[in-house]
């Protein structure tokens, strides 16, 4: 237990994660680094699938470090009565349970929402699949990458005379983990208020959440019957907003997304007669010139290095960076002072470092405190001490390959 001066916001509150690879599990992290006890669930043979996703050091899992940072890891075949027996011994204790398999998994375990609400009727349980647990597509198996072509992202991402283009990242997951995070504390703050203190199922897909940062499209659409187009790294809300390629072949992206902004642009690069222009004197004039105006800046950047551009641009107030490869986040000095990233001790890997946690609070800030654990770490710990099961017990169970 941590003194009051250096208690986490969330220390208390109890997770039970028995979910597998990205969006789930990052939900249950994001409250972990603010200081939420998880229970982290594997299956004691295979573990968690993300233990073979993305890059490896020495066969380990470099992904899974950060993934599943902040928990204590248990093992637990679900598949068996005996399993589920523990499992429901543990939702007893727990204030969520997260869990992503797809609808009707759960119940096929007896371990479905109506079981175990009786068995703890304050519970609150984040549901994530890719359609969602209704609807027509609700028994599909989903994927983040089907989610982000589903959700209508792909189709405005990409160059203009270039098909649909996926994200290099797993976005879809991001995005609903962090809803999913967002909603249950919507749902533990509405429990606390609640006088009859009772929980409540939460379903969430992988495509809504990301739908919703599409929102500018939907409505063009819904209301102008406008079908967004890929516009590259343009705007069509917007200009100018684009990338640049400056004088040594380094990139830089510019956003004038105000009036004034585009006239600190026009004053950055001495062009300030442009802003009575009557082609750039507004933005709906600017977004018909959009091609002359990206030739202007786009030839004023081409002759200067890098930072030149960033200096001069900068100091005039208009609103422009550098569009950094992965080893550029790691040396920028703004990034270092903000802590970005933090170094840990892996007892695998040995020296780590992470992203940080992303919000900073003032009175109560979040904390990396672990890497992701190895499989079954905690068992001991949680078996013993939360269910006060005998070491002879786990022995058996482990022989039984329940744990």
């Amino acid at each position: 237990m941590t003194s009051n001066e250096e208690k986490l916001p969330l220390e208390g509150l109890k997770i039970l994660d028995a979910s597998t690879m990205l969006a789930a599990p990052w939900a249950c992290t994001f409250l972990a680094d603010y200081g939420a006890e998880v229970i982290k669930i594997e299956h004691p043979d295979y573990g968690d699938h993300a233990r073979n996703y993305g890059a490896k050091k020495d066969g380990i899992s470099l992904l899974w470090k950060t993934l599943n940072r902040n928990k204590k890891n248990i093992t637990l075949n679900l598949k068996e009565q005996e399993g589920q027996r523990l499992f429901k011994e543990l939702v007893s204790k727990v204030d969520v349970v997260v869990e992503n398999f797809k609808p009707g998994t759960f119940e096929k375990w007896n371990i479905g929402w109506e079981v175990l609400s009786e068995i703890n009727p304050s519970l609150i349980m984040l549901r994530t699949t890719g359609y969602g647990q209704t609807g027509p597509y609700s028994s599909r198996g989903g994927f983040g990458t089907v989610a982000e072509a589903m959700s209508g992202f792909t189709s405005v991402n990409g160059s203009a005379d270039g098909p649909p283009l996926l994200p290099g990242i797993a976005l879809a997951d991001g995005v609903s983990g962090v809803f999913g995070a967002l909603s249950i504390m919507i749902a533990l703050n509405e429990r606390a208020n609640n006088p009859g203190f009772k929980g409540q199922v939460i379903d969430i897909s992988l495509y809504e959440p990301l739908m919703r940062f599409l929102e500018p499209h939907l409505m063009a659409y819904n209301q102008l019957g406008k079908i967004a187009e890929r516009l590259g790294n343009g705007s069509n809300t917007t200009a100018p907003r684009n990338a640049y390629q400056t004088k040594e072949g380094r990139w830089v992206a510019l956003s004038g997304s105000t009036q004034t902004i585009t006239k600190n642009v026009f004053q950055a690069i001495g062009r300030i007669e442009l802003i009575e222009d009557e082609r750039f004197s507004n933005n709906a004039n600017r977004l018909k010139n959009v091609k002359e105006i990206n030739e202007i800046i786009g030839t004023w950047i081409k002759e200067r290095e890098l930072d030149e551009v960033i200096d001069t641009l900068s100091e005039c107030g208009a609103v422009v960076g550098p569009m950094y490869d992965i080893a550029q986040l790691f040396e920028d000095p703004h990034y270092q002072y903000r802590e970005t990233f933090v170094t840990l001790e892996d007892e695998e890997l040995g020296e780590i470092q992470v992203p940080n946690v992303v919000a900073k609070f003032s009175r109560t800030p979040g904390k990396v405190r672990t890497t992701g654990a190895i499989k079954g770490k905690h068992n001991e710990e949680i078996y013993k001490e939360l269910l006060g099961i005998s070491d002879e017990r786990l022995v058996e169970l482990k022989k039984m390959d329940i744990i």
